[in-house]
């Protein structure tokens, strides 16, 4: 444990971690789909799927019908528009900007599709399944119940099956709360409730514009960041104690180099089979349990 003790001090405030991991850029850029970043005012791209269209009951569909779920203030998570429709998609569009709602941008065939004919008006809200928290009230957490902070960072988790088996296994392992970026990521929409079974509605859930300077917030409160890559330290190994971050790296491309710089510790899961990788949220609930046994262990 020197080594472990000499990172406690050192804090790699210095160091970056060589990454592993190529990151797609060109092939997934144009495979996405353009979505509005409200944080930046700006556009990029995201891939978008089947599991973007959650059951109806989620849905709101019309102008009018969005237009009074925006004034009156109810939980959305994102709005699908095209923009192309013109008339007041413009001033729906600034609404839903100034709440901070993700905005994507779709053709009319697609809404056509989720909304499975009915008149959509060249828009269709998507309800979120419970409201997003800011990361301070997720630290809140941690001080009103007199504990240190445990939370899990998704670092672009996007299937939403896997993001509610997080969110499940979180619930169940008392993590205080849960951080996702808004750009390429699932979110708290009814596939995830569903997948959760319910978790979502107990989870706090904080939706960011930038991942990495939520990061910085929990480090500003003494909080620890462990990554999960193949090439770091078993993850028995590694005291998880104190106050922990644990980010979860997305499917099949694991942690981003930024967020990987700004790791404390690296955490590894023995592979000994002939299969070098594991489901994301199962991975996820192998090392929050680990943490969970530590933590009660210094009890």
């Amino acid at each position: 444990m020197n080594e472990y003790n000499k990172k406690k001090n050192d804090r790699f405030g210095s160091q970056s971690w060589d990454s592993s991991r190529q990151r797609r850029s060109t092939d997934r850029k144009n495979s996405f789909d353009k979505e509005e970043d409200n944080s930046r005012g700006r556009s990029f791209d995201r891939r978008f799927d089947d599991e973007d269209a959650p059951e109806d009951n989620g849905l709101i569909i019309g102008r009018n019908p969005v237009i009074e779920a925006l004034k009156a203030d109810k939980p959305i998570d994102t709005l699908f528009v095209n923009a192309d429709a013109g008339g007041s998609i413009g001033m729906i569009s600034r609404m839903a900007r100034d709440k901070g709602i993700v905005i994507k941008q779709v053709s009319d065939q697609k809404l056509t599709s989720m909304s499975r004919g009915a008149s959509h008006q060249g828009c269709i809200a998507v309800g979120a399944c419970a409201e997003y928290v800011s990361v301070e009230d997720i630290l809140n957490i941690s001080k009103q119940k007199g504990t240190e902070p445990f939370i899990i960072i998704c670092d672009e988790i996007e299937d939403p099956h896997n993001l509610g088996a997080i969110i499940r296994t979180a619930e169940a392992a008392g993590a205080d709360g849960i951080i996702i970026p808004k750009r390429r990521s699932a979110s708290l929409n009814f596939t995830v409730n569903k997948t959760s079974a319910g978790a979502a509605s107990w989870v706090p859930v904080a939706r960011v514009p930038n991942l990495g300077a939520a990061i910085d917030v929990l480090k500003e409160n003494g909080v620890w960041i462990y990554g999960t890559d193949a090439s770091g330290e078993s993850y028995t190994e590694v005291s998880m104690t104190g106050a922990v971050g644990l980010v979860i790296g997305s499917e099949g491309f694991g942690m981003g180099r930024l967020i990987r710089e700004k790791c404390d510790y690296l955490l590894s899961l023995p592979m000994n089979g002939r299969i070098t990788s594991l489901n994301a949220s199962v991975a996820a609930g192998i090392f929050m349990y680990e943490a969970v046994r530590q933590r009660n262990a210094k009890k």
